[in-house]
């Protein structure tokens, strides 16, 4: 099997196999943004449109999306999440804002892609409560911003 694309000598996929390696505690941090116009700004910080409050779910959707990240994502292993935390917080002079994800867990494999998927799920979240005031927004900057634990150790990415 080649360990770098996944798939056998038969050309079909393969999910890694973990079943030797350490279980250790592992965490990871990731964020994104979502830009929009004021007024779909000034909505999302009032926290009061037609369907609710659109950061408070959009931050729950964001903590379900890593939840179901094996779901979503091809040859994702399953993990049982010890905990996901998804904060969004406005950028200071823009209408943006931050969704910032931390997933940890303890097991065999890392929860990069939780945290990458729950940021994902929430900026999806908040782009439908506000679509109806702007559906212009942009979704950006989506990226892994450390994690810890492994065989790779940790690793965090460098400043700019």
């Amino acid at each position: 099997m080649n360990d770098l694309t996944h798939i056998g000598p038969d050309g079909r996929a393969r999910m890694v196999d973990v079943s030797d390696k350490a279980e250790t505690v592992r965490t990871a941090q990731a964020h994104g943004f979502i830009k929009m116009s004021p007024t779909a700004f000034e909505a999302a910080i009032g926290r009061d449109t037609k369907k609710g409050d659109p950061l408070a779910i959009s931050e729950l959707a964001g903590i379900m999306a890593a939840k179901k990240t094996s779901d979503l994502i091809p040859l994702c292993h399953p993990l049982p999440l010890s905990g996901v935390n998804v904060e969004i917080r406005p950028v200071a002079g823009e209408p943006v804002f931050e969704v910032t994800a931390i997933a940890k867990t303890t097991g065999k494999t890392g929860v990069e892609m939780e945290a990458l998927t729950a940021v994902t799920g929430a900026c999806l979240t908040l782009y439908d409560m506000l679509k109806a005031v702007d559906k212009s927004m942009q979704i950006f900057g989506i990226e892994l911003l450390e994690k810890t634990g492994g065989k790779s150790g940790p690793y965090r990415k460098p400043e700019a």
